[in-house]
């Protein structure tokens, strides 16, 4: 079974639910949102939010698919995009967080950890961006939640679920608290873990010591002599004749230097 995230963009925008490719209880404040519904142009109204977002701010979800099935996906964006958050006594959303507004998984892929995956989708996300602080959410004390995943068909997730995943609450309601999951928690948990992973593989991973280099030696009984312009290397016996044999006077080398390295003639 392989599962994969794709970003949600228009091209499957109509993987999603048809509940959820018409609902826009985020998206339109709740004046917008009855007129919409009521000339059935809630679907429309939707696809223009994507595209807006998408224009302006980037991805605003993922859509996690099992074996190319959909099976899963997750909304999110700056909470200047949600007017349906501020209908909510725990309203508003704080300056530097995004709202996370909704999450689903699908009856049939529940219990299999989607959830998580799609929520670790969304931090991973955020922390590429930079200059967020943190990821908000309206959670609701009753809603139905099977195996603390989102339950099919609710707008607004389980405060269980979002406790699950890391969330604490930042402002308490009987109903709806508003809940956080601040990313420099988890930067630091994962500053940590590569820390520790570190230090396990310089344990475990062998030292690599320097070879040395290892240099020609010429060899015993090898002399250079110049004849002219030329040079030539000629080996053992008396100098050949017409040659001259160079001044060691000159060309001895020093104690600190290997004899070889003293020859100007080449093997």
């Amino acid at each position: 079974m392989s599962r994969r995230l794709e970003r949600l963009t228009l091209d499957n925008l109509d993987d999603l639910p048809v509940s959820c490719r018409s609902c826009v209880f985020w998206e339109l404040d709740p004046v917008r949102r009855q007129r919409a519904e009521r000339v059935a142009g809630a679907a429309a109204e939707k696809e223009a939010w994507v595209s807006r977002v998408l224009l302006e701010w980037g991805s605003c979800g993922r859509v996690a698919y099992v074996d190319d099935v959909p099976a899963g996906y997750v909304l999110f964006a700056p909470p200047g995009y949600f007017p349906g958050a501020d209908s909510f006594a725990t309203a508003p959303v704080s300056e530097d967080a995004v709202l996370l507004a909704t999450a689903m998984v699908y009856p049939e892929f529940s219990g299999a950890g989607l959830g998580r995956v799609l929520m670790q989708a969304v931090v991973k996300d955020l922390v590429k961006r930079g200059g967020i602080r943190a990821l908000e959410a309206i959670g609701d004390t009753r809603a139905p939640s099977a195996g603390r995943a989102p339950a099919f068909g609710g707008c607004v997730l389980p405060a269980d679920y979002l406790l699950a995943v890391g969330f604490k609450t930042h402002r308490p309601h009987p109903r709806f608290p508003r809940m956080r999951l601040d990313l420099r928690t988890v930067l630091t948990w994962r500053d940590e873990v590569e820390g520790a992973l570190e230090k396990l593989l310089g344990v475990v991973r062998p030292v690599r010591r320097p070879v040395p280099v290892q240099h020609p030696v010429p060899a015993p009984g090898r002399r250079a002599l110049r004849d002219g312009t030329t040079d030539r290397v000629l080996t053992g016996g008396a100098p050949a004749q017409g040659c001259r044999v160079r001044n060691a006077s000159r060309s001895s080398p020093s104690r600190s230097t290997p004899v070889w390295a003293s020859w100007s003639g080449s093997r």
